[in-house]
């Protein structure tokens, strides 16, 4: 059984940061085809939430974040499963700094 997928403010605000750069960079087609893969991924996650990595969920603060890696663009989604929902926190290039980003307060509930 699937659950309802809910991104937060900064998770919608990776998107569209990304969004705008494949736009920029790579055209129309990239930036479609990178939200695509972003929904297929999503719709693992929503049938499947157990399936994503638990490693950045074991350092303290972070209990229960999963994430789960898209296919064709280097990019992560951090997620927490609840009862009801997956709380989508953030989609994080792979590249970066990922506990950094995920330790910001401001990223953090």
């Amino acid at each position: 059984m699937s659950k309802p997928v809910v991104p937060r403010v900064l998770a919608e605000d990776d998107l569209d940061t990304a969004r705008d750069y494949y736009l920029e960079n790579g055209g129309v087609d990239v930036a479609i085809d990178f939200l695509l893969e972003f929904d297929r991924a999503i719709a693992h996650i929503s049938k499947f939430p157990g399936t994503g990595s638990p490693r950045y969920g074991l350092r303290p603060g972070l209990s229960g974040v999963r994430f789960w890696p898209m296919k064709k663009f280097p990019y992560l989604i951090f997620y927490i499963e609840t009862e009801y929902k997956i709380d989508v926190w953030r989609v994080i290039h792979g590249s970066r700094d990922i506990s950094a980003e995920l330790f910001d307060p401001d990223s953090v509930p």
